[in-house]
C-alpha cells in the first residue's frame, strides 16, 4: 500500500474571487486518491500544523501580486517544515524561473498544469514508497523540472470543497446598493492574441484552450447552490471561441434566469462581432463587459499590440450603449511614452462619454509593469529605457523622463486609496484627480457633461498585474496571523500594471 500523501494547495490574491486555480488542480488530485488541503490566504490563516503534515505544497501564481506574496512564504514554510516539496504553478511560475530556484522551489509549471500537478504527487508517492522500503530512486518525473504545458486536457469539474465560502469573497454591489454573492469559473484558458504587455502571451504564445461546457455548467450549479447570484467569466478573452461562450451563458440564462455574469472582451472582438452576439450577452444576463483599453493613445496602443485604435475604443462605446449593455474600460495610463496632456485627454474622454463611474479610480493610477518574460522587451526602445531585472519586484524597473509624470502616477493612486478609505464615490474621486492633473471643471468641452450614472460593480477593483500592499504583505508573512479580506481601500493601494 502507498505511503499516504498530502498535498496543500496555496493561493495568495485572485482578485477577491474564490480561486479557481486551487478548486480545480484539487479535483484532479482528489480524484487519485491524494488528501488535499486547500488554503486562501486571502481569507484564511495559513495553519501551521497543515504545512508540518504536507509532503507536497503548491503555489498557485497567475498574477504578479499573488507571486509577489506567495515568495514571501517559501522562507516560514521551510522552517515549519524543511524537508517539504515546493512547487509554483500558473502563468507567473515558469517566467520567474531562475528567480523561484534560487529560493528553493524545485517543479515549475505553467499553462495547462492539473493533470502535470498529477503526474508530480504521483511521482512523489513513488519516491516516498521507496525510501520507505528501502528502494532505490524512482525513474520518470517532474520533479526539479519546467514545464509549460499546453495538452488538450479532459477537464473535470473544480472540488470547491474546504474553501472559505462565497459569501467570504468580493461582493457584487448594484446600483440601488444592494449586493449579490459572486462566483468564478473559466471557459477557456489562454488567448490566441498577442499583446506585448500580457501575462498570458509569454506562456501561451497565441494558444487558448476550452472548458467543456457541461464542465462549466456543472461548476455553476455547484456555486448557485451554495449562494452565487452572480457569476465572472475569468477568461482572459471570452470571445476568443465566442460560439462555445454564448453556448455556455445560454446554458446558464435557461438553468438560472435570475444568475447574471460579466466577462472580458477585447475590444476588437465587441467592434467585429457581430450585434447578434452582443444582444445575446445582454439578453442572457451580462450585467457588464470589462475590456482592457489600456491606452487612448495609437502610438501607446500600436507598442502595446492592442488590435484597436482610439477611435475603435469610442465606436465600440457607442456600439455598447445602443443595446444597453455597459463596458467597464480599464487602462494603463502611465507609461514610459505618456505625457500630461494625454492623461488629461484621457481624463476628458471619460467625462464627455459619460465614462465616469464605469472606471474604478484606481485605473486611472496605473503604471506599466515590465515583468519576466513580457513582449515589449522586444522593442530596442523599451530595452534602452528599463534597468536591470530586479528579482524581488518580479519586474524591469523604468522611470518617467519627466518626473512630474512619475509623481502624478504616485498622487493619483494615493487619491484612488484614499476614496476607497473614506468611501468616496467613483465620481468624486475622480473630481479629485481631475485636479490633480491641472483641469478646471466647467471647460468648454465639458460645459454640460451628462450625470453619473451608478454601474454595478465589484467591493474589489478587478485588475491582474498589481504590487501587493503593506498591509498584504504584513499579513502573508505572518504564518500565525488571520489574513483579513482585502478590502477596496487595501487594493486600490500602491498599485502598477
Amino acid at each position: 500500500m502507498s505511503v499516504r500523501m498530502n498535498v496543500v494547495l496555496i493561493s495568495t490574491y485572485e482578485l477577491g474571487h474564490q480561486p479557481f486555480g486551487l478548486a480545480s488542480p484539487a479535483a484532479w488530485l482528489r480524484a487519485r486518491g491524494f488528501a488535499v488541503k486547500c488554503l486562501d490566504l486571502s481569507r484564511e490563516p495559513l495553519g501551521p500544523e497543515t504545512i508540518r503534515e504536507a509532503d507536497l505544497v503548491g503555489f498557485y501564481v497567475p498574477m504578479h501580486t499573488a507571486t509577489r506574496l506567495a515568495v514571501q512564504l517559501i522562507a516560514p514554510i521551510r522552517e515549519l517544515n524543511p524537508h517539504v516539496y515546493l512547487c509554483f504553478y500558473g502563468l507567473y511560475a515558469p517566467v520567474n524561473e531562475d528567480y523561484l530556484r534560487a529560493l528553493g522551489v524545485e517543479t515549475i509549471v505553467g499553462g495547462e498544469f492539473e493533470e502535470r500537478l498529477a503526474f508530480l504527487a504521483d511521482h512523489l508517492t513513488r519516491r516516498k514508497d521507496a525510501q520507505a522500503s528501502g528502494g532505490g530512486i524512482v525513474a520518470g518525473n517532474l520533479a526539479g523540472q519546467t514545464v509549460i504545458s499546453l495538452d488538450r486536457l479532459k477537464f473535470i469539474v473544480p472540488d470547491r470543497s474546504g474553501l472559505p465560502p462565497l459569501h467570504k469573497y468580493a461582493h457584487l454591489v448594484m446600483p440601488d446598493g444592494g449586493r449579490r454573492i459572486a462566483g468564478y469559473t473559466e471557459t477557456s484558458r489562454g488567448c490566441k492574441h498577442l499583446c506585448r504587455h500580457c501575462p498570458v502571451v509569454p506562456v501561451y504564445d497565441g494558444v487558448f484552450r476550452v472548458v467543456p461546457r457541461e464542465i462549466v455548467l456543472q461548476d455553476i450549479r455547484q456555486q448557485v447552490e451554495a449562494g452565487a447570484e452572480h457569476i465572472t467569466f475569468g477568461d482572459p478573452d471570452f470571445f476568443n471561441g465566442p460560439a462555445h461562450a454564448l453556448s455556455i451563458v445560454e446554458g446558464l440564462h435557461r438553468e438560472f434566469p435570475e444568475v447574471t455574469y460579466d466577462a472580458t472582451i477585447k475590444i476588437e472582438h465587441l467592434l467585429h462581432s457581430p450585434m447578434e452576439h452582443l444582444e445575446r450577452l445582454r439578453d442572457t444576463g451580462c450585467l457588464f463587459v470589462t475590456s482592457a483599453v489600456e491606452s487612448l493613445d495609437d502610438a501607446v496602443l500600436v507598442r502595446l499590440d492592442k488590435g484597436h485604435t482610439r477611435a475603435e475604443f469610442l465606436v465600440v462605446v457607442e456600439r455598447l450603449r445602443s443595446i444597453g449593455l455597459l463596458l467597464q474600460p480599464t487602462f494603463v495610463p502611465f507609461t514610459p511614452w505618456t505625457t500630461l496632456d494625454g492623461f488629461r485627454e484621457l481624463l476628458e474622454v471619460l467625462a464627455t462619454e459619460n465614462l465616469i463611474e464605469n472606471v474604478a479610480p484606481i485605473q486611472l493610477g496605473i503604471r506599466l509593469l515590465l515583468p519576466a518574460g513580457s513582449r515589449l522587451l522586444d522593442l530596442s526602445e523599451v530595452r534602452e529605457l528599463v534597468d536591470s531585472f530586479e528579482p524581488g519586484a518580479l519586474a524591469y524597473p523604468w522611470r518617467h523622463s519627466d518626473p512630474g509624470m512619475d509623481a502624478l502616477a504616485v498622487h493619483v493612486q494615493k487619491l484612488a486609496a484614499e476614496g476607497a478609505k473614506l468611501r468616496r464615490s467613483r465620481s468624486e474621486t475622480f473630481a479629485l484627480i481631475w485636479q490633480a492633473a491641472g483641469l478646471r471643471f466647467g471647460s468648454e468641452a465639458l460645459a454640460a457633461p451628462a450625470p453619473p450614472t451608478p454601474i454595478p460593480h465589484f467591493s474589489e477593483p478587478w485588475y491582474c498585474c498589481a504590487e501587493p500592499t503593506e498591509d498584504q504583505l504584513a499579513c502573508i508573512s505572518e504564518t500565525e496571523a488571520e489574513p483579513t479580506a482585502v478590502t477596496e481601500s487595501e487594493a486600490e493601494a500602491d498599485v502598477l500594471s
